[in-house]
């Protein structure tokens, strides 16, 4: 029997239906659209489905979308305010660190999480953030000072925003 669920998603008020077992990623890409978050690994190893849920990094592979009742959900979606991208996607771009597109999203998502809560990371601290999140195709160098780089950008007010 389909559950009705209300979720703040991307900053909008969000009401769907839902079967008990789906995953959020299966709700998130199939009934409302959303279709930024990948499906990699359905197991929680790759993290290209990370979303923030109640400001709280996680596989939306992981949840059920039964538990998005009264919660707040970012997406990648969300990231960008109107068509100004967040630093660490036009970071991203200006490093050249983007390739088959699969890990990004949820790059970009870990890479705010921890921008939001650490506006001044190293090297380590990034790596450390993002090991979670499995890229086949770039290599992790590129990423890793788009993300320093972002920070930099943040911590000037040059575009920057939480």
């Amino acid at each position: 029997m389909a559950m009705h669920v209300r979720s703040t998603i991307n900053g909008q008020p969000a009401e769907f239906l839902c079967e008990p077992d789906a995953s959020a990623l299966e709700v998130l890409r199939d009934t409302l659209g959303l279709t930024g978050s990948k499906e990699g690994c359905n197991s929680g190893d790759c993290g290209s489905c990370s979303v923030l849920l109640d400001g709280t990094l996680v596989c939306a592979c992981l949840v059920l979308g039964a538990e998005l009742e009264g919660r707040e959900v970012l997406t990648v979606e969300g990231v960008a305010v109107g068509g100004a991208l967040h630093p660490v996607q036009q970071k991203l771009l200006e490093h050249n660190a983007l390739q088959c597109g699969i890990c990004i999203p949820g790059i970009v998502v870990a890479a705010k999480a921890l921008l939001d809560r650490d506006p001044d990371p190293d090297e380590t601290t990034v790596r450390f953030a993002l090991a979670g999140n499995l890229c086949r195709c770039t290599g992790y160098d590129k990423i890793i000072r788009a993300v320093l780089d972002a920070a930099a950008t943040m911590r000037e007010g040059a575009g920057g925003r939480a």
